[in-house]
């Protein structure tokens, strides 16, 4: 009998409905065969309206992916001005986006949050952004570039932290699209990784038995490296692990009731 896969919650991305178009949710196809070539199940989660609903389609989650966007969270939820370069993505997309967050915060589920879903779970556990980088950080490297779609930079890990662990030795690069970032990072987090520039490009739970990895960068987009899959790898092992409980409990409770 083979091994059950863990089953791992998607946010994807959403498009109000418009004057010439229907509204749309999609998902980049990046995320969920990242998944599965890790060894997990992806379940795509549409951003719905109804709590009772979305707590259902998540009894059976083990794990979850807060995916990136195009477009900016709203400053003003986080009592700041917005600035001029800020595209904030449609409500009903952060809306969701912030309830799966909590949800998979509160049960401590193992998270691999990408991008804006890592600057989200940074704000909902207490941390702060800069909402433009180029003015925000002085002297910072690009890390977006609206013509060159494979703008690359180094990053510098901190060792002895699982990020350390997933990548092992040697230089590594990643993919950058990016203008906000973590300015004040949440007490339930350390920084393990940064740019040369020293802005913020990977956290991590400071909680040995909670895994939630926040990354900036895209392991999904087909301009990441090889090496961008281990994180993947890493999140799945611990979305199975959260998922062995759950698969003894039924057996435990037949016994009982033969007894």
């Amino acid at each position: 009998m083979s091994k059950m896969k863990p089953v791992v919650g998607i946010t994807g991305d959403f498009r109000p409905e418009r004057y010439n178009g229907a509204a749309l949710s999609w998902f980049n196809t990046g995320y969920y065969d990242s998944v599965t070539a890790a060894g997990g199940l992806p379940l795509l989660l549409p951003p719905l309206e109804n709590d009772d609903d979305l707590n259902r389609m998540m009894e059976g989650v083990t794990g979850v992916v807060l995916s990136g966007c195009n477009l900016d969270l709203d400053p003003t939820r986080m009592k700041m001005h917005t600035h001029p370069s800020v595209k904030v993505m449609p409500k009903r997309r952060e809306d969701f986006d912030r309830r799966v967050a909590e949800i998979a915060i509160q049960r401590r589920l193992p998270i691999l949050a990408i991008g804006s879903g890592m600057q989200l779970v940074n704000v909902l556990c207490g941390g702060t952004l800069f909402q433009h980088i180029p003015e925000d950080v002085p002297r910072a490297l690009h890390h977006r570039d609206p013509v060159e779609q494979n703008l690359r930079h180094v990053l510098e890990i901190v060792p002895g932290t699982r990020l350390d662990a997933i990548y092992g030795p040697g230089e590594v690069r990643v993919n950058s699209a990016h203008h906000m970032a973590v300015r004040d990072l949440a007490g339930r987090f350390r920084v393990s990784a940064t740019c040369p520039d020293g802005v913020v490009e990977a956290y991590e739970s400071i909680e040995e038995d909670w895994f939630c990895l926040g990354v900036q960068w895209h392991p999904e987009s087909n301009t990441a490296s090889a090496l961008d899959l281990q994180i993947f790898e890493a999140f799945i092992d611990a979305a199975a692990r959260e998922g062995e409980p759950a698969d003894i409990l039924p057996m435990t409770e037949m016994l009982r009731k033969a007894a």
